[in-house]
């Protein structure tokens, strides 16, 4: 039998809402962490959409392998619940504004002085510190200030925007990665810490050769577009009934491909013999390349050229991909029984450990867990009766 999931015995209190958040703490839930999801008693997940006894299909995207846990962190009352549960934590973790966690009465120094092993980790649009910490954030604001806008998209589009929420979902990877750093840390140490990231720098920091663009000619980089700007050809391309990518990675994967395509005279092109003649004409080779492609379907070019050891590949729809025997083979689509839905589905685990797997179960139902979680730690049935008549549980 494998071991324990990795993260077995660690507890984290969740204080997060919207993506951010809500995502760092299921991939920890995903792999162990018991992740108690704290949630008001008036209005809970009214935000995601609002909540008539079916979550919506954003709440329950980032809201897996965690317990729910209604406490109303208003009342006096509902606070001390909630710093009795952090004494007892191996973290704690919010998506407020700077300043919000302290203002409540929970910021690192109290949480801290009940509990010196507590890391507290927040995540923020900017950052604790600097002009615009108190600057609200949301994903697409952020990824218009990080510059990632600016790099997508083509000249005729202008900026796009990423298809997902890519810094929150960034941000919620890195703050999860912040946080088990910070449990080595105090392997050695026996202290927590505060652990502190924003969707500005999550994505500022994967920024990689297009900040080194930057950084080597004083200019920004502009659109990419659909072809990457290092590389050609390595982009979409248009085969009879669809496009497809191709990706020459070097320049013996460029001339099989002009040998493949059955247009072996483009190697010795002057405007296509070498890296950066392939770059500058890459409009004019584009051309060449989709008029050889035009005469069979993107399913033979991808065939054909996957074995001549050229890399290619569909561009698939969410449906397409997900009824892929590959994403079944790798786990990627589970199906798991809910009470309210009768089958919840989700995507799988993004790494596999041998030894100690992660288990993913479904996301609770709101308050599912107040008096299972309570009584664990020691609220006794007349407490947790006396908190449920003065509103502060739920």
């Amino acid at each position: 039998m494998p071991d324990s999931p990795p993260l077995a015995g660690i507890t984290v209190i969740d204080l997060t809402r919207y993506l951010a958040g809500p995502f760092c703490t299921q991939v920890l839930g995903d792999y162990g962490a018991e992740v108690i999801k704290i949630e008001p008693v008036e209005g809970a997940r009214a935000e995601m959409g609002g909540y008539t006894g079916k979550d919506s299909y954003f709440f329950m995207s980032t809201n897996r392998s965690k317990k729910s846990v209604q406490i109303d962190l208003r009342q006096s009352a509902g606070r001390d619940v909630m710093l009795r549960l952090a004494g007892q934590a191996d973290v704690v973790i919010d998506n407020f504004r700077p300043g919000v966690m302290e203002a409540m009465g929970l910021g690192y120094e109290t949480l801290a002085a009940r509990n010196p092993r507590i890391i507290a980790c927040s995540i923020s649009g900017f950052g604790a510190s600097g002009p615009m910490r108190d600057t609200p954030g949301f994903d697409q604001i952020a990824q218009g200030f990080s510059g990632l806008m600016s790099v997508t998209g083509t000249e005729e589009s202008g900026p796009m925007r990423v298809g997902i929420a890519i810094c929150d979902l960034l941000g919620g990877i890195f703050a999860a990665q912040g946080i088990l750093l910070a449990l080595e840390a105090r392997h050695r140490c026996g202290r927590g810490q505060r652990v502190d990231t924003s969707l500005l720098e999550a994505i500022v920091s994967v920024l990689t050769w297009s900040a080194g663009i930057y950084f080597d000619t004083g200019r920004a980089p502009g659109p990419a577009g659909n072809h990457h700007p290092l590389a050609s050809p390595h982009g979409v391309h248009a085969a009879s009934d669809r496009p497809f990518n191709i990706a020459c990675g070097n320049e013996a994967m460029w001339r099989a491909l002009a040998d493949a395509i059955g247009r072996p005279e483009l190697k010795d092109d002057p405007r296509f013999s070498s890296l950066g003649h392939r770059i500058k004409n890459r409009a004019a080779l584009t051309v060449e390349i989709n008029r050889a492609l035009a005469s069979n379907t993107a399913a033979y070019w991808i065939d054909l050229l996957n074995r001549a050891g050229i890399p290619s590949g569909p561009i698939m729809t969410l449906e397409e991909m997900f009824n892929h025997p590959q994403i079944a083979a790798r786990e990627m689509l589970l199906r798991l029984p809910h009470p309210v839905r009768g089958e919840f589905m989700t995507t799988g685990l993004g790494v596999k450990l041998s030894e100690t797997p992660g288990r993913i179960t479904r996301p609770p139902l709101v308050g599912e867990h107040t008096a299972e979680v309570l009584a664990a730690r020691g609220f006794s049935a007349e407490e947790l009766t006396r908190l449920r008549e003065a509103r502060a549980i739920g």
